[in-house]
């Protein structure tokens, strides 16, 4: 391990001992309950692991404020997905109910997908959906979001181009 890594490590160490149960606090305040508080702070946590430039930093809470309202958003994110999904489930008919089994592959995939998607703007988000899981067409794309094919093609491009990097990053 290099000076820098050790450094770098030491110095996490330090803002996790100086912070955690700051943060923990904060979050419970969010969320009114403390429920998912100290997950979301180890995520916070996980993401600050992966920070370039963290010795830089002369705020630590400043800085970890802003890194748990992105935990904080992704975790809103997906309970309105999953809550969506429960919405439509409940519209279904009964004989084409999922089995848990099948619930739980389906809410994985939508996570992992989810995941994948993390950070793109919502409109380069919202044409890859209609195209990946509509199967809508780029010329319907863009009647629908009234926005020229030449943009959609953009934004499918901004797509594909994220989700590889989420996944060679391992994002996933």
């Amino acid at each position: 391990m290099g000076n820098n890594s050790a450094s770098r490590h030491h110095l996490l160490a330090e803002w996790y001992r100086h912070h955690h149960g700051w943060l923990v606090g904060w979050l419970k305040r969010k969320l009114e309950g403390a429920a998912h508080a100290d997950d979301l702070a180890q995520e916070a946590f996980v993401r600050l692991f992966k920070a370039p430039q963290l010795e830089d930093v002369r705020e630590p809470r400043a800085f970890l404020t802003v890194v748990a309202k992105r935990e904080l958003y992704n975790f809103w994110r997906r309970r309105e997905l999953e809550q969506a999904y429960l919405d439509a489930l409940a519209q279904m008919p009964e004989d084409l109910g999922l089995s848990q089994e099948e619930y739980a592959l389906l809410k994985e995939a939508i996570l992992i997908i989810d995941r994948q998607l993390d950070g793109l703007p919502a409109k380069v988000k919202q044409a890859f959906l209609l195209n990946r899981l509509e199967g809508l067409t780029y010329v319907a794309i863009a009647q629908e979001m009234h926005v020229s094919v030449a943009t959609i093609e953009r934004y499918m491009k901004q797509a594909i181009m994220h989700c590889h990097l989420a996944r060679i990053e391992g994002r996933l």
